[in-house]
């Protein structure tokens, strides 16, 4: 085969002049004539009844052109368990409970309307942890259960529950075993664009939505449904997804504020407009999944796992989003990260009155490798074992089968830690460290690291984890594709563009994308779980095969040569008139002769019965569901990574200074490296703060830092020192041996920054984030256990 042509090359984004000359549109700057603004009434008690609502006031304001509450809307069951509704009646179960929404002129109007309405409310015991929900005597959140029973308890009838192997055995055979408790909180997802949609009907009742979608289809469906709860079963859905100004799972669900804006513009007759503030964003957008993790491992003389066993307690909040689910990729570190033979995991899932959680970045993975590597650490130390010597002896190796069933085709794992301890420079530093040389002063100084295992190769979480493609040739050779992935800034309009011009033969000039258009583009699951280049590029190879087959077939009858003896690069058709050629791929220099395609294409059209050339093309990846055990191979490749750590831990103010950060990961081929780094740098970023600053405050189930003032996100002065390291292993099932790599760069990185703390100053941090107050306190007691050891005491 030639060399590949744009498939490697650093590229910049495709949307990257709009976004920086503010052409691009995103849904804070769209507007539809006639167009309305809603806003929201929020609870304000996390459990309470609601005795009586008086919008009289609301509705009577001049620009005000609905009030709608819980008594004035159909049935509209939303979340995974089916347990929330738009608006709430009768209970409130958190804050954010959605109970009164008004439609007016201006959101000022809307806002004013809000303030008028009056709620008197009945406060219940509530209940904000999931120890004391699980209580006995608790008060019920939610009276019926998933299958409209009544409800026994506050635990969602989820059954997380993985066994692999025999533990006990395991166990047994361990000479060491390592065991503690790890604790993550709620983080906001952060988006720069807040959560918006408008919703407009046309005279014939169909509906548009004006959204920001990372699911476009799976929400066209949600729609309908909604829609034949409100008696409008024939009418019809399109979706058109606008700029979006982030992801990160956000956008995974259809939330609350979707339904209330469908409900007020079929109540106006005008498109409405919701659009949140940034408060309004951290109260009402689901965060991160908190969780308490118990867990233990165990090791043999020579330092191999024989067992690892996880407990997990989830506060879910007061309805179930996707973060219910989480506990399903939480299993795919704990069943597969290293080679452990015996694995046992259980999670529970909780009611609670916070608010509640979704999806987010790496979907329960960092929190589940956060627990996992911090106690691996703590193993390593109690056989007398380098870290990094451990890690190599238990990593996963090309051809492994997990006990949950994962087939490993191509593993950098190892690579991927090499190289990070040569970066880090690690020997050099623990002999430092023997010498007392890492500490001056009131400062010591630590590296740790961790790894990772994500999906990389799609992961069927659906019935579906397919992806529609069409490729339609103009007369002049150009190239547009259209596809029903969706652009939430990682580049994947890019990376298509550079695939199908490779994979057809274009120029990357003549390629365009169309996307974002449920109305126009093939069906495509979403943009999550790391699948958007894996699945969305081997649909345009497989769609950019079918269409060179008919470009071949249409210039063979006009050339008079056999369609093998063909080929196409750069919008040039490629001739070899002595045949022999056998399908295979021509350099410019072994053609016999060459002519564009743009005239091949012309005459085919102008000619008597013309044609025009499109190709179509459905890529569902062969990857398998989990079955009943939740075994199985869930994705057709993984990926792979370390992340290494340089800190300096300040002993008199706890502060923690990141000096070094490396990330090594495996990602099969670098599609364009470019947009890899900035995924990679992202990442690492986002988990350097999930380790170190980010927390969504709860006071009695309501927000106490919700804004950019006191909600600690890293920001550009915040950047780290992060060296990204590209490891290839060229996976066969990935497009041009590429695997996915959107999650994974914020996987490892706070259990990598928790074990450089210890090994700075000797103190393991347990939950996040690694607050200086925290630091101090654990010195303190390390402090504190010294001087009671001590003989004499201290």
């Amino acid at each position: 085969m030639s060399a590949l042509k744009y498939v490697g090359q650093r590229l910049p984004k495709a949307d990257a002049l709009d976004k920086v000359t503010g052409r691009a549109v995103y849904i804070n700057d769209l507007a539809r004539p006639g167009m309305l603004h809603g806003k929201i009434l929020y609870a304000a008690h996390a459990h309470a009844l609601i005795k009586s609502l008086d919008v009289s006031k609301a509705r009577a304001l001049p620009g005000v052109r609905a009030v709608l509450t819980g008594q004035d809307i159909p049935e509209i069951p939303l979340g995974f368990m089916r347990d929330n509704r738009p608006l709430k009646k009768g209970k409130v179960r958190t804050r954010r409970d959605e109970i009164a929404a008004v439609a007016a002129t201006s959101p000022d109007i809307a806002q004013e309307a809000i303030e008028l309405i009056e709620v008197e409310y009945e406060p219940l015991p509530a209940l904000f942890s999931p120890e004391e929900a699980l209580a006995e005597g608790a008060p019920l959140i939610h009276e019926l259960d998933a299958k409209g029973r009544p409800a026994k308890s506050n635990k969602l009838s989820l059954p997380w529950k993985l066994i692999c192997g025999d533990v006990e055995e395991g166990r047994a055979r361990a000479r060491h075993i390592a065991q503690g408790t790890y604790r993550t909180t709620w983080i906001s997802h952060c988006c720069l664009g807040t959560s918006g949609v408008i919703a407009e009907f046309d005279l014939n009742r169909n509906l548009t939505m004006h959204s920001i979608t990372q699911i476009p289809y799976l929400a066209q469906n949600d729609y309908l449904e909604a829609l034949k709860a409100m008696g409008l079963p024939s009418s019809q859905v399109r979706v058109l997804c606008q700029t979006i100004g982030g992801g990160f799972g956000s956008k995974l669900d259809t939330h609350c504020y979707e339904f209330i804006a469908i409900l007020l513009a079929r109540a106006t007759g005008r498109p409405v407009k919701m659009q949140f503030s940034r408060e309004e964003e951290f109260l009402a957008q689901a965060t991160r999944q908190p969780a308490t993790m118990e867990i233990s491992q165990g090791c043999d003389a020579e330092g191999r796992l024989t067992f690892r066993e996880v407990h997990m307690l989830l506060d879910n909040g007061g309805y179930t989003s996707w973060g219910a689910t989480t506990p399903s990729v939480m299993m795919v570190p704990v069943s597969s990260l290293y080679r452990v033979p015996n694995v046992r995991y259980l999670a529970e899932s909780v009611y609670t009155n916070n608010i509640y959680a979704q999806a987010m970045r790496g979907y329960g993975n960092p929190q589940a490798t956060f627990a996992i590597e911090s106690n691996l650490d703590q193993l390593a130390l109690m056989a007398g074992m380098d870290p990094v010597e451990f890690r190599l002896i238990n990593a996963n190796q090309p051809g492994d089968q997990t006990p949950q069933g994962f087939k490993i085709t191509t593993c950098g794992l190892s690579q991927c830690i090499e190289k990070v301890r040569q970066g880090l420079g690690w020997q050099e530093h623990q002999q430092a460290k023997a010498r007392g040389a890492n500490v001056g002063g009131h400062k010591a100084r630590g590296q740790g690291l961790a790894s990772l295992i994500h999906v990389g190769g799609g992961a069927r979480v659906y019935r579906s984890d397919g992806h529609g493609m069409i490729m339609k040739l103009d007369d002049f050779g150009r190239l547009t594709v259209f596809t029903g992935a969706v652009e939430i800034g990682q580049g994947n309009e890019t990376i298509l563009r550079q695939v199908a011009a490779e994979a057809v033969g274009l120029k990357l000039e003549d390629v365009s994308i169309v996307s974002h258009d449920t109305a126009i583009c093939p069906w495509d699951v979403g943009t999550h779980a790391s699948r958007a280049a894996f699945i969305s590029g081997n649909a345009a190879i497989q769609c950019a095969q079918e269409l060179r087959r008919k470009i071949f077939a249409l210039a063979a009858q006009q050339l008079e040569v056999e369609p093998e003896d063909l080929d196409l690069s750069q919008g040039q058709l490629l001739v070899r008139r002595s045949g022999g050629g056998e399908g295979q791929r021509l350099a410019v220099a072994e053609a016999d002769e060459s002519l564009p395609l743009a005239k091949v294409l012309r005459k085919a059209h102008f000619s008597s019965g013309g044609r025009m050339l499109m190709a179509e093309t459905f890529y569902d990846p062969p990857n398998e569901m989990l079955d009943r055990e939740f075994k199985g191979n869930l994705s057709c490749s993984y990926a792979f990574g370390a992340s290494g750590v340089e800190v300096e831990v300040d002993t008199q103010t706890g502060q923690v200074r990141i000096l070094k950060y490396l990330a090594a990961h495996d990602v099969g081929r670098a599609l364009n490296p470019m947009l890899l780094e900035g995924q990679i740098y992202g990442g690492s970023l986002m988990g350097v703060g999930m380790a170190l600053t980010e927390e969504v405050k709860l006071h009695e189930g309501r927000v106490v830092n919700g804004n950019f003032l006191d909600y600690k996100m890293l920001t550009c002065k915040d950047a780290v020192p992060i060296t990204p390291i590209i490891v290839e292993t060229d996976d066969p099932a990935g497009p041009y041996g590429a695997k996915g790599v959107g999650e994974p760069g914020c996987v490892p990185s706070a259990p990598a920054i928790a074990n450089a703390i210890f090994d700075a100053v000797g103190v393991r941090i347990h939950d996040l984030p690694i607050t200086p107050e925290k630091v101090l306190r654990a010195l303190q007691q390390k402090k504190d256990e010294v001087c009671r050891l001590a003989q004499p005491p201290c």
